[in-house]
């Protein structure tokens, strides 16, 4: 853009907005097949909205009745009413439209009125989160729904909404939501201004907003924990966190957030301790074995024979003895043809997809093991590691995982368990120089706070869990509990 386009930018901007007309609108609105314009020649009344952001009962109770009551004469004391707003500002009347309310003009003057209501999906229960006990209802589209299931559970006013707009062409409304008294203010201001900073056309999901406020976007793992489930927002709006709504998405962001956190799940709290410590535990078992047993085969197999255990020794030397490729070559093939059953499962019809992943898994497995392409205890160990990856809660923490065992098959494959030392260690190193919300993202390791341990890797009586954790502590809190 040259110089003088710049500076006409530039004037443009400073020059006052023009005064609204019913011919402006129209300017305006030109070639957008979906506006309607309507008039009342008997009541010089006319109106320009969109119907599908309306609410007919809204639209009906507000407008239609009242105007079919009244005579041109009375138009100017009925438009006094509090709920028609006058507008003396072209582009602010526009953005009023365009968010659904109802311009309507009358002898020179212009005023809007909010009938907001456009269709949208009823709350069902969440197909990503799915719990056995516990509320079942989650998060739509709409964000003035969403606001709703949380305002129910949390009658006080203490809960505060902040809005923010994310998008030049979208305008997208996005929530901010803590509790005042609990939350951290330093994390609600932060989180606040990395949104207002934003420079991007348009933001669609709030998946797609986390990508611009992470501390580290190049890395694999998630730093913004996001739900579909409004027990587990609430939860997290009571233990300290910010909340995130992003209109036109079903699942809100929280932070600050720990690597813990991606493996808890509401059931841990529905059901009796014993049981909720021990389900937490099988998943951090889950993480070991989904990352770590196929890069194992391919380090035991191609270096480390010596700790096989002479019994299973010969059924792993007859099993491999067809086939033709290093262990590396086996299970990548293998991983990867595992990723694709898996995307092809999740693209197709639910019916059709889970068909797809158990008989494509059997049929292809088989045939290979036939064809001598792999071994079965490599089926076995890419089997068990696939398994260990649905137990994982969050399905971006799993994602994430997956791709960090190709990188451990590699580093097995050239160096054995050397690799893989090396490659826990970068993975540690990697994960200790991650932050959210500029906290330590293995918060309550890294620093160490022993007490957050009993709802981390255990989930411990609800007597035990009267304290918020100390990552979404503020300041002046930590200051008054060192004091007492």
């Amino acid at each position: 853009m040259s110089h003088k386009d710049e500076s006409k930018t530039r004037e443009d901007l400073l020059r006052p907005s023009e005064k609204p007309s019913f011919e402006h609108m129209l300017d305006e609105f030109k070639d957008c097949a979906d506006i309607i314009y309507r008039t009342m020649p008997d009541l010089q009344v006319q109106m320009v909205y969109f119907g599908h952001l309306m609410g007919t009962e809204e639209f009906s109770r507000e407008i239609v009745i009242p105007f079919a009551n009244v005579k041109e004469n009375e138009v100017t004391q009925l438009l006094k009413h509090s709920q028609f707003i006058e507008m003396t500002d072209s582009d602010t009347l526009i953005n009023s439209i365009l968010n659904g309310s109802v311009a309507i003009f009358h002898q020179e003057k212009c005023y809007a009125i909010n009938v907001y209501k456009p269709d949208s999906r009823p709350i069902q229960e969440s197909e990503n989160e799915v719990v056995i006990t516990g509320p079942h209802d989650s998060f739509v589209e709409a964000a003035a729904l969403n606001l709703s299931l949380i305002r129910r559970r949390v009658k006080s006013p203490r809960l505060k909404v902040l809005k923010c707009e994310v998008g030049e062409v979208t305008k997208t409304h996005v929530y901010v939501l803590y509790i005042d008294g609990l939350a951290n203010m330093d994390y609600v201001r932060e989180l606040v201004k990395r949104i207002e900073i934003i420079e991007v056309d348009a933001i669609h999901d709030g998946t797609m907003l986390v990508q611009y406020i992470d501390d580290a976007p190049n890395s694999i793992f998630p730093q913004f924990p996001t739900t579909e489930r409004a027990d587990s927002a609430v939860s997290k709006l009571v233990a300290g966190r910010v909340l995130a709504i992003v209109d036109g998405s079903p699942s809100v962001i929280s932070a600050p957030a720990s690597f813990f956190e991606f493996f808890a799940s509401p059931d841990d709290y529905y059901q009796r301790w014993a049981l909720g410590t021990a389900t937490r535990l099988l998943r951090f078992a889950a993480f070991i074995i989904t990352i770590s047993f196929t890069a194992l085969y391919v380090s035991v197999t191609t270096f480390h024979y010596e700790m096989v255990p002479e019994d299973l020794l010969l059924t792993l030397t007859e099993s491999r003895s067809r086939v033709p490729f290093p262990p590396i070559y086996e299970a990548l093939l293998l991983e990867v043809t595992i990723e694709l059953l898996r995307e092809a499962g999740a693209r197709l019809p639910s019916k059709i997809g889970q068909t797809i992943g158990i008989v494509g898994g059997i049929v292809i497995g088989q045939a290979a093991v036939q064809a001598g392409l792999t071994s079965n205890i490599l089926i076995i160990a890419v089997a068990s590691s696939a398994i260990a990856s649905f137990v994982i809660p969050s399905y971006m923490m799993s994602a994430s995982i997956r791709l960090a065992r190709f990188g451990l098959i590699l580093l097995a494959g050239l160096l054995g368990n050397f690799g893989l030392v090396i490659g826990f260690a970068l993975m540690v190193i990697h994960l200790s120089g991650l932050t959210s919300l500029n906290s330590s993202y293995l918060t309550p390791i890294a620093p160490n706070k022993t007490r957050d341990w009993r709802d981390t890797f255990i989930r411990a009586p609800f007597w035990m869990l009267i304290n918020r954790p100390s990552q979404s502590k503020s300041p002046n809190q930590v200051k008054n509990k060192m004091k007492q």
